[in-house]
Parts: structure tokens; C-alpha cells; sequence
């Protein structure tokens, strides 16, 4: 599993990315960047507003989200010793794919945002092998991200 030649086999009980927590520092603000300026779909904001879960998520796609976790919240992460101590380290990048034309457009919108984006970046590998164009850019608490598409 995990080459290119393995995709055409997954099924609906294969292993996928569920979800990626990222720290935060306001995560209403945060689900208002990656809803208005990268287009993701809030998930439980209201309910994170009402005080009803301990944090909202912005949905990629129909099997993964990101979630929006404030640092206070680090003090609740007791699943290891030492979890609490990721709180306000950002992975170093989340690379979402999207179709050619949402890619353009999601590069289109950040630039109407200004968000500082990085060059387009040509023939980088990545899941699917080699995509054509990707670039990157930054949330405002400093997570990166890059863009790609891969050929139709």
C-alpha cells in the first residue's frame, strides 16, 4: 500500500487520513480563514461558539477534517506522556490536493486574502507521484500548507 498502483485497489474500509489537529490561538478566527480565504467547510463552529464542544474543524473533504484546537485545550491531552507538550508546535506542512481549477482557485482567493504565497513549484512527488504545479502559504498561527494538483 501507498504507491500509485495501489489507489485503483482501495476500498472503503482502506487507510485514510480521518483528521490532523492543529493549535490554534482564536479558532473562530481560524474557521473564518480556512472557510473564507481556502474555501474549507466549518464544522461544529456554532457549537464551539455556544460552548458546546471543546473545539470547532473545517472539513477537506467528505473523509477528512482539521481540527482547530486552542492551546488551552493541551492540558485535556492526556492520551501519551508529553502530549500536552505539542501545544503551539505546528507540523511542518499539510499538503492539500485539488482538482486543477480548484487549485487555481484557492490560489486566486489567498492572493485576494493576502496571504503570502510562495512560488508555483513544478513536479513534486508526493501520494499520487508527480504533481504539476503546488505552492504554499501559512495560516494566521503559522501552519503551512502547501497546494497541488495532479494531472485528471
Amino acid at each position: 500500500m501507498g504507491d500509485a498502483t495501489s489507489l485503483g485497489r482501495m476500498t472503503k474500509n482502506s487507510t485514510r487520513l480521518d483528521h490532523v489537529v492543529l493549535w490554534v490561538a482564536d479558532p473562530v478566527a481560524a474557521a473564518r480563514f480556512y472557510a473564507d480565504a481556502v474555501g474549507l467547510e466549518p464544522v461544529r463552529l456554532a457549537e464551539f461558539v455556544e460552548g458546546k464542544v471543546p473545539f470547532p474543524s473545517v472539513r477537506v473533504n467528505e473523509e477528512t477534517i482539521l481540527d482547530l484546537a486552542p492551546p488551552t485545550l493541551a492540558d485535556r491531552m492526556r492520551m501519551l506522556p508529553g502530549a500536552a507538550d505539542s501545544a503551539g508546535h505546528p507540523v511542518n506542512h499539510i499538503c492539500l490536493s485539488l482538482p486543477a481549477d480548484a487549485f487555481d482557485a484557492l490560489h486566486t482567493r489567498l492572493e485576494h486574502h493576502g496571504v503570502p504565497l510562495s512560488e508555483i513549484g513544478h513536479d513534486s512527488f508526493g501520494a499520487r507521484g508527480n504533481a504539476p504545479r503546488s505552492f504554499y502559504f501559512r495560516d494566521p498561527d503559522g501552519n503551512v500548507f502547501e497546494a497541488r494538483h495532479y494531472e485528471e
